[in-house]
């Protein structure tokens, strides 16, 4: 009878398929047990990180304006070639003041998503939906007039004829408040809509009194005003307190002689109140925007003119509307770390997928590392059983009485053993107990042989 039996040239028995079948199966189902809980996992993490991650920027943006001449449009150029460097495009829409842009920024249907706002132009409901980015500049209040008597309180210019601004501009409503609150009215006053050119073209022929501008110093209309020897500018003995009642407008002074040193313009120091414009954005606008704009409002405005100094402007405290927490972040940190090196989309991008990432490494990292661990597991696992099936197979081969068939089921699970072992890829690290495993199997095939030769 012979014995022994080399490990590849055998017929494998139905135990044999069984066992295999059998190992088949558990490895399936422990990379299951491993492969579920990690999609599970993994698909949380995505859900929950999805429900953080922001969508991308809008790429253009419609900026609400003024008229074509005015210093709002002015600005809203300068705007629009900040952003372009940052592969943002302005679109700029023209309109008829302040009033209008709140109106576009406040209508469902309109496309306008910022807008440059005259100081005091909103009530409180007029907020809503509505955050500011900051604000950005004074808009002095110009009262300019014709008379042998010297002015210094509005309530003075009651019973004369006023140009206090066209119809939705922000000058008029600023105008009609102040005269409203100093009792001059439609009933005691004239008050004439118009403004720019026109209305001091009024001014110059007598047709008007009085003429109400919220216009830049550096203006030239201004500037030729202020040059009018005929024409004087009221220094307002209540600057202080009007800047008290209402909180939306500052006391500013334009220094003697700022505008004219060798002949002394203006003559003496000029109390003015002024407005302070605001750039207002619906809320909806997306956060990377928002802090493109407050960046380029804090180059834009951050520089000096005749009635303010250097880093005066963007002011970040808002009597009007809320303050957008993007800006004050921009306002305080400056930009994101990665637009600090990189071109704003590719910084953006990298930003959002953070988001996504960070809470997928949290769940993959633990599962990283026990992978290893899991894989140790495995392999000492096999290597302990098939020991153990070998331990129990040569335990049995001493044993008196036994007949051929016994022998002959020795043989076979020898066989099995053997070939599974073969079978079996394990770790660099476990190759010394492998290799033990496979000679403990040599060890028992030559009792085996041994006991066959015997017999015989």
């Amino acid at each position: 009878m012979v014995v022994g039996c080399r490990t590849g040239d055998h017929v494998m028995s139905k135990d044999q398929i069984e066992f295999s079948s059998e190992r088949a199966e558990l490895s399936v189902s422990r990379m299951l047990l491993l492969i579920v809980p990690l999609l599970v996992l993994a698909t949380g993490g995505l859900w929950m990180a999805s429900s953080y991650i922001q969508p991308p920027p809008q790429r253009v943006v419609v900026f609400s304006t003024g008229g074509e001449a005015g210093a709002y449009h002015a600005f809203g150029k300068l705007y629009q070639r900040q952003l372009k460097n940052a592969g943002i495009r302005l679109e700029l829409q023209t309109s008829a003041g302040a009033l209008e842009n709140l109106a576009r920024l406040h209508d469902a249907k309109s496309t306008v998503s910022v807008a440059l706002l005259q100081g005091g132009v909103a009530d409180k409901a007029g907020t809503t939906g509505l955050v500011s980015i900051g604000r950005m500049f004074y808009e002095p209040l110009w009262i300019f007039y014709k008379s042998a008597d010297t002015y210094d309180r509005i309530a003075q210019l009651k019973g004369l004829k006023i140009a206090v601004g066209s119809e939705g501009s922000g000058t008029r409503k600023l105008a009609t408040t102040l005269l409203s609150a100093a009792n001059i009215s439609e009933q005691n006053s004239t008050l004439l809509p118009i403004t720019g050119p026109p209305a001091v073209e009024a001014l110059k022929s007598g047709a008007a009194d009085a003429v109400l501008l919220t216009i830049a110093p550096e203006a030239p209309l201004i500037q030729s005003l202020l040059r009018d020897q005929s024409i004087k500018l009221m220094s307002l003995s209540q600057a202080n307190a009007l800047s008290r009642i209402y909180p939306f407008l500052s006391r500013v002074t334009l220094p003697q002689g700022v505008i004219d040193l060798e002949n002394n313009i203006p003559p003496h120091d000029v109390e003015l109140i002024a407005p302070v414009a605001a750039l207002v954005a619906t809320e909806d606008l997306h956060p990377a925007l928002i802090a493109q704009l407050a960046e380029a409002a804090s180059y834009i405005h951050s520089g000096p003119n005749l009635l303010t100094r250097a880093g005066e402007f963007p002011r970040t405290v808002d009597p009007e509307f809320a303050m957008s927490p993007d800006a004050l972040r921009f306002y305080k940190n400056g930009p994101p770390f990665l637009q600090r090196y990189m071109p704003f989309w590719a910084a953006n991008f990298l930003e959002r997928m953070l988001v996504l990432l960070i809470p997928l490494a949290t769940i993959a990292v633990p599962l990283l590392r026990g992978i290893p661990a899991f894989i140790r597991w495995r392999v000492q696992r096999k290597l302990t059983y098939w020991y153990a099936r070998l331990d129990r197979l040569e335990s049995g081969i001493g044993k008196r009485g036994l007949n051929t068939a016994t022998a002959e089921q020795q043989v076979h699970e020898l066989s099995v053993i053997a070939d599974a072992v073969s079978a079996l890829t394990v770790p660099r690290a476990y190759s010394e107990q492998y290799y033990n495993l496979r000679g403990h199997i040599d060890q028992v095939r030559q009792r085996l042989g041994t006991r066959a030769l015997a017999a015989a």
